[in-house]
């Protein structure tokens, strides 16, 4: 910049230069944000893509399927398929439906029960060992499922639970699980404790404190637990295939399992009844987005 440059041309050239850099940033703000919207739009269509080309077979007769590609949308949309698979006298949907929906409600009030009680000892308050055991319980997130499935059915077997529901729901009134502990542990370690030493000078126990205090300001990250093991339930498959044998106990994985055995290669049916199966999941999470996105920030998923 020249000497001779008067204080007025000076200060234009800076306003100038602040312009063209809130312009470069605006323009940078714009491309980011531009390939993220691209991001999620492109992963959005490569998960969605499987629950398309479901809905396209099951609403397809099976004269369609056959003459079309699997990536179309039927040109006739039939409901056929839906009202076969409900009416089919050899497999009861409804029977399954049922099924699953007391093991899953009933293990998520024993999983929201347990963990929240664990939760809330590691997180408000002090005892011996204390942080040794909660170390403990996440290194138990590290085993595999597998190595504890024999022992653990050689031990429902020896208790007589086996070809009944008492395996499924009844554990879950045991702990609830170790990331369910650590969700709400970390919830719980955000509330203020000045609201339990109010309580305290106020003469309230343990577990007034946790149930009218605690409990209450939980909502949201009861929402995300209850849907995480309300989903897990639901889409379970293992754990009925190894307890149940009675096929009046089958839930909807292994009723689907079933069904699939008996259609062999009707496909449109097959999709039918995997419809049937995934509706009342979506329909709740829908229901709970709100809940589930505010609980999943609250307790530290940023």
């Amino acid at each position: 910049m020249s000497q001779n440059t008067t204080p007025a041309a000076r200060q234009d050239l800076t306003v100038a230069a602040a312009k063209r850099s809130a312009q470069r940033a605006q323009t940078g703000a714009a491309v980011s944000r531009t390939f993220a919207l691209s991001t999620l739009l492109i992963g959005s269509i490569i998960f969605l893509v499987p629950f398309y080309v479901m809905l396209a077979i099951a609403f397809k007769s099976e004269k369609e399927l056959g003459a079309t590609e699997i990536w179309s949308w039927p040109v006739k949309p039939t409901i056929d398929n839906f009202k076969y698979v409900i009416e089919n006298p050899n497999v009861s949907f409804a029977l399954f439906l049922r099924n699953t929906i007391f093991v899953s409600f009933t293990t998520t009030i024993g999983v929201l029960f347990s963990s929240s009680l664990v939760a809330y000892a590691f997180a408000r308050l002090k005892f011996a060992g204390r942080d040794r055991l909660f170390m403990l319980l996440l290194a138990t997130m590290m085993l595999p499922g597998i190595v504890t499935m024999i022992p653990t059915y050689v031990l429902f077997a020896k208790l007589g639970w086996v070809n009944s529901f008492r395996p499924l729901v009844i554990p879950a009134f045991f702990g609830g699980g170790a990331f369910n502990i650590f969700l709400l542990r970390q919830f719980y370690l955000g509330i203020p404790r000045e609201l339990d030493e109010a309580a305290f000078l106020d003469g309230a126990s343990y577990w007034t404190i946790f149930s009218r205090i605690i409990a209450p300001l939980s909502g949201p990250v009861f929402a995300v637990v209850g849907m995480f093991t309300f989903f897990g339930t639901w889409k379970d498959f293992n754990g009925p295939l190894l307890y149940l044998n009675d096929p009046e106990l089958q839930t909807n994985e292994l009723g689907l399992s079933t069904y699939n055995a008996l259609q062999a290669s009707k496909w449109h049916l097959v999709m039918a009844g995997s419809v049937l199966v995934m509706i009342p999941i979506v329909i709740l999470f829908f229901l709970g987005q709100r809940y589930f996105v505010k609980g999943i920030v609250m307790t530290g998923g940023k």
